[in-house]
């Protein structure tokens, strides 16, 4: 189904896996599973899923992140894998070459949730920004490459009684989407609790202005 088939309010996601190994078949790719299976279980709201596999070559993360958001127009993107200090690791350099514009605040709040669980977290070089068209943004994000890092990402830090800790960076994703222009997301609170401001809150049913 193309782009312009989808009702309105759908949300589009663009997946991206970033592995030499995973592409080129040496193991089997983790990521895309993890992220699908996590969104499924995060957002009420209509959402369609694109997801691709490839290697860590900049060129190749440069080009399948522009078709993504300018092609298939994804209003959000995830990209899994090589953001660390390696030589192979250059998925921040893509993300920030097709960007117009930078939101350091995801990057800063993603070392801070990985530091409660690794030391190593201060090697991440993981960004966020967003690519914008005439008539259309993506908000593009740069997710650690283990599933179970991504999840803490996402959601953040919960005490032992449930109550959360430190926010993950998805409670920040409806609002920063609603103000691209892109539709309304709305979020499972037992996952993630989206955070707007109480005038961008909108009734059931309520439509954009």
């Amino acid at each position: 189904m193309k782009p312009q088939d989808l009702p309105a309010d759908t949300l589009i996601i663009g997946l991206l896996s970033i592995s030499d190994r995973a592409s080129s078949g040496v193991y089997v790719d983790e990521g895309l599973p993890a992220l699908t299976a996590w969104l499924g279980k995060a957002l009420v709201s209509p959402f369609r899923v694109i997801e691709r596999l490839i290697p860590d070559e900049q060129p190749v993360i440069e080009q399948t992140l522009i078709e993504l958001a300018d092609q298939e127009r994804c209003h959000l993107i995830l990209t899994t894998g090589g953001t660390g200090p390696a030589r192979r690791d250059v998925t921040p350099e893509a993300t920030i070459a097709v960007a117009t514009r930078q939101m350091p605040g995801f990057g800063e709040q993603m070392r801070q949730i990985s530091l409660n669980f690794v030391a190593t977290a201060i090697l991440s070089r993981q960004v966020a920004v967003i690519r914008e068209l005439a008539d259309h943004a993506a908000l593009i994000i740069n997710l650690p490459g283990q599933p179970r890092a991504v999840q803490e990402t996402l959601e953040g830090l919960r005490g032992a009684d449930g109550t959360q800790r430190v926010a993950g960076i998805f409670a920040a994703v409806p609002y920063c989407i609603d103000l691209i222009g892109g539709p309304y997301v709305q979020t499972n609170a037992d996952i993630v609790k989206a955070f707007r401001p109480k005038s961008a809150i909108r009734l059931s049913g309520e439509t954009k202005k």
